[in-house]
């Protein structure tokens, strides 16, 4: 009589379920390399940025006043926002 020993090891990862547009799926799906490839690998590989700001830093830093645009750029957004007009939507 043989005995065997088997071992078993089953992994879960997180999971989270998104919703996308049927056209940022398809561009997703096109984006494999291979028929296998997990729409995780294709994220993951892609050149996305790190980091950004969040909400309180962006509230600290206008509290600080420091916008980051110049009195030029400002003069130029405030001449736009003047001129900018709500859709006409019947």
């Amino acid at each position: 009589m043989t005995k065997r020993l088997y071992s078993c090891m089953v992994v879960y990862m997180a999971t989270k379920t998104i919703s996308l547009e049927i056209e940022a799926y398809e561009k997703l799906r096109r984006a494999k390399r291979f028929p296998r490839e997990s729409f995780t690998e294709v994220v993951l590989r892609a050149s996305l940025p790190d980091g950004g700001i969040s909400g309180r830093e962006l509230l600290a830093t206008f509290e600080k006043n420091e916008s980051g645009f110049t009195d030029e750029e400002l003069d130029a957004i405030d001449a736009l926002n003047e001129n900018d007009l709500p859709p006409d939507i019947p």
